[in-house]
Formats: structure tokens, C-alpha cells, sequence
């Protein structure tokens, strides 16, 4: 079986969130399991293709509109990944230092066509073409729809729907953007009066999963305006649990660590990476470590960032450590903090790999007190390197994170996105490194959980197997 996974994103090449996460992994771990898995994405103008060699094996002409636009198809001439991955070149759209901007319609559109116009030239066509979010929702609609692709209509499409706040609206005035197709059905397109690729991606795809049960749970009822199309369209929704990759995310051969462990070795290995921590950033070595890694946007909660740390700093029993970016006045209140907490708390206001991984081998816990969080791999890092997760009870978080409260818990939840709540949940974490027995039995435990990839292309492959 072959399977061409499309998408905006894939790590190493270019990562704005989880999405490049779950495409550089998926196929890999598909190609495992003997199944043919292969990516096609943009080529864009960053470090990753300034530090590579491609070459062209296929160029042609796409029609946007009435207009004409060049594309090539470029391949990795050295440093192959652990799947085949091909890159649409279109200089004037797709070759710029961004993966977003504020318009992408012209972007992304001419990337599908492109995509599916190129596979025309193709001998053997994939047994399932596999699109993640609104970038490639058309995809769906065009092969069902459009007279050119006609012969693509009996592949199977699965449509993954990695965050749903993001749908890539744009107006009608623009339809004939897109190949001509049986103008009665353009209502496939239409949601709320706009075009909207993510609603005609899940009206037209044969499957739709997201990247967590929970949270194709939770949008049937907050899907920004897409609650009541996936309550109709549920039949052929359902939610596949994202992996991590286990061979990077490996606490006995991690590269960037200070100090590589085991189950058996986690005690040394862990305290030897906070030591690390609490010198470079001036903690205490003694206290338990709370961390946060991420964007500092909304979503994540961590706009009640600047007023928790005051209130869990107060009483002077832990230390909190932040590694993230994102709202510049949030930003400026957590580097502000800095000063009035000298010794307990640190903020590195960026993103750096190497700290980041650090950071899930040497804190005592990690806080993810997300209002959304489809999947989440950072609680699963976590759990892979002993690190306890501290998390709001939701999507792939309620998922993967069972409270100490409960029969064989190992985590702790909380139900909802406050300032007291998370500093409640904050002092339990306090109460339970007070308790070191149990708190050591906790951390090696949660480092047998199997959250690799292994398991969740099991279940992609179940799924393709269903339809093809």
C-alpha cells in the first residue's frame, strides 16, 4: 500500500507546530510497518533549503485562474530523511521565509493544483492520498469534484484535522481560482457564506480524524463554527492519538542532554540535567523545578502566566523555569518578573532545541494548563524523560494524562484555565516532591508509557485498510 501524505508542514524542513511534528513522523513509522509512505510539501526560503542540495525532476505549468504559473518538483539530492519527500516549487509564492501570512489563498491553492496536476504525469497513482488541514482541504473537494483530476475520484482521502480554529476562509469572488468543476455542487465549498477549505475538506473527504478522541469529541460542541458539520458528518470522523517519535525523544541517546539515562538510571541522569539548569539559570537546586515550554499565546494559558508565578512564588518552596515566545506583552511581564524573584525564577523569552530538551530531562514537573490542545506532544516528551506533566484536563491532554488522584494515575489535572486552579494544581505538585518515594516511583513509572509512533500508524494503517 502507498500513501502520499500532503501537508504545509514537516519536520526537519520547516515547523511552525505539531502538524510538521506528526508528518515527519507518520510515514517514517509507516514506512516501518512495510507500508510505501511519502510527503509532498512547499519549498520555502529557510535554513533547511539553504543547507541543502535539490534538483528538479519534473516541472510544468499550473493554471490559477486564467494565469499561468511555472512549478518544479525538487528532490533532496543528499542527506535523504527516513521517507521520500518531494517539494513544490513555485518561486513567486511559495519560496518566501514564511510558512503563514495574513493571505494565503493564492499561496496554498496553487500548491494543491500543483500537487495533484503533477501526480497526473504519475505511472502509479498512491492507494490513499492523505491531506493535513485547511492548507490541503481543496484537495478532497478536487478530486471529487473537478473534471481534470476525474481520474483520481476512486482514491480514497483521509483529511486530519490538526487544529480547527484555522480553516482558510476567502470569499466567493475567488471560485474561479480553482479547475473547473460541476458549478452545482459549489455549495460543498460554502460555509457561512464563504468558501472554507476545512468545511469542504470534511464534506468530501472519505474519512476525517484528528489527533486526539477527545478532541474530535470537544468539536462537535467548540469547533469555530464547525459543530454542527462534524455532528453531521460524525459517521466517518474519529480520533487517531498522536505519537512522538522515539528514537529523537530518547533519554539514553538524546545528543543535546547534559547527562543521558535509563529507566534505572532516571534518578542520576534527571538530577544531573536540573543541576545543569539551576546553575545556568540561577536556582535552586533543592526546590522542585516547574517548567513551561512553548508559545506564550492564548491557546497554551499562558496569558495567567505573570499572575500564577507571582502567586506560587510568594511562599518561596519551588523554582519556575519558562522557555517560549509569542505575545510581546506577556513577554514583557515574565521578563519583568525576573527581578522580583532572582534565584526561584528565569524566563528565556525564544526558543532554543538543545534547552528544550534539557529541560524535559531536568524539570520536576511540566505545566500545560492549555483552553485548547488537540493533541499536545509535550506532556508525552515529558513523560518519555521522567518529567511529571501538570495539565488542564482537555483534547489529547485529558487523553494521555490521568491524575494521582485515580487508580494508577501519574499526573496532575485540573478542570479549568484559572489563575487558582493552576496554582492549586501547582501546590499538589509541591506536596507530591515533599514525598519523594512516591514522587521517584511516579517518574520511572510514567517512563514505560508507550506513546511512539509504533502504536498510532498501527492505527492509521487499520483505517486506510477500511476504506481502500
Amino acid at each position: 500500500m502507498t500513501i502520499t501524505h500532503i501537508s504545509a508542514e514537516c519536520y526537519p524542513v520547516a515547523k511552525v507546530g505539531g502538524l510538521a511534528d506528526v508528518v515527519g513522523a507518520l510515514p517514517k513509522y509507516q514506512n516501518s510497518a512495510s507500508i510505501s509512505s511519502q510527503v509532498i510539501m512547499p519549498f520555502y526560503d529557510n535554513k533547511f533549503t539553504k543547507e541543502n542540495v535539490f534538483s528538479s525532476i519534473f516541472s510544468s505549468e499550473i493554471l490559477l485562474g486564467n494565469t499561468p504559473i511555472e512549478f518544479n518538483v525538487l528532490v533532496l539530492k543528499e542527506k535523504p530523511l527516513d521517507f521520500d519527500i518531494f517539494f513544490i516549487d513555485i518561486p513567486e509564492l511559495l519560496f518566501k521565509e514564511y510558512v503563514y501570512s495574513f493571505d494565503d489563498t493564492e499561496r496554498f491553492l496553487a500548491f494543491q493544483i500543483a500537487v495533484l496536476d503533477w501526480m497526473l504525469s504519475w505511472e502509479k497513482h498512491p492507494d490513499i492520498i492523505h491531506c493535513h488541514d485547511h492548507h490541503t482541504g481543496l484537495i478532497p473537494f478536487m478530486l471529487q469534484e473537478s473534471y481534470k483530476y476525474e481520474t483520481f475520484r476512486k482514491i480514497p482521502n483521509i483529511l486530519t484535522i490538526h487544529n480547527a480554529q484555522y480553516q482558510g476562509w476567502f470569499s466567493h469572488s475567488k471560485v474561479g481560482l480553482i479547475p473547473p468543476f460541476n458549478f452545482d455542487h459549489v455549495g460543498l465549498l460554502d460555509w457561512g457564506g464563504t468558501i472554507n477549505p476545512l468545511a469542504a475538506a470534511i464534506k468530501c473527504a472519505w474519512r476525517v480524524t484528528t489527533v486526539s478522541p477527545s478532541y474530535m469529541e470537544e468539536l462537535k460542541a467548540a469547533a469555530n463554527g464547525l459543530e454542527s458539520l462534524l455532528s453531521a458528518e460524525s459517521g466517518k470522523c474519529s480520533g487517531i492519538l498522536n505519537g512522538i517519535d522515539t528514537d529523537v525523544w530518547n533519554p539514553e541517546t538524546d545528543h543535546y542532554i547534559i547527562k543521558n539515562y535509563s529507566i534505572k538510571t532516571v534518578n542520576a541522569g534527571a538530577e544531573a540535567n536540573k543541576k545543569h539548569l539551576c546553575d545556568t539559570f540561577n536556582l535552586d537546586f533543592n526546590k522542585p523545578l516547574f517548567a513551561f515550554i512553548g508559545r506564550l499565546v492564548d491557546e497554551k494559558g499562558s496569558d495567567l502566566f505573570p499572575e500564577v508565578f507571582k502567586l506560587a512564588l510568594q511562599n518561596n518552596n519551588l523554582n519556575i523555569l519558562l522557555l517560549g515566545s509569542g505575545n510581546p506583552f506577556v513577554e514583557e511581564e515574565l521578563k519583568n518578573l525576573k527581578n522580583d524573584y532572582i534565584g526561584t525564577y528565569d524566563a528565556f523569552i525564544g526558543y532554543d532545541e538543545k534547552l528544550s530538551h534539557i529541560i524535559y530531562s531536568g524539570a520536576d514537573f511540566l505545566l500545560m494548563p492549555s483552553r485548547v490542545e488537540p493533541c499536545g506532544l509535550n506532556q508525552m516528551y515529558a513523560l518519555r524523560y521522567g518529567t511529571i506533566p501538570i495539565v488542564r484536563s482537555i483534547g489529547g491532554l485529558k487523553d494521555t494524562v490521568i491524575d494521582i488522584s485515580e487508580t494508577n494515575g501519574f499526573g496532575i489535572c485540573h478542570e479549568n484555565v484559572t489563575v487558582l486552579e493552576i496554582v492549586n494544581a501547582i501546590n499538589r505538585g509541591i506536596i507530591l516532591y515533599e514525598n519523594q518515594p512516591e514522587y521517584k516511583k511516579i517518574r520511572t513509572s510514567i517512563m514505560n508509557i508507550d506513546h511512539s509512533w509504533h502504536v498510532s500508524a498501527k492505527e492509521y494503517i487499520n483505517l486506510y485498510n477500511s476504506i481502500n
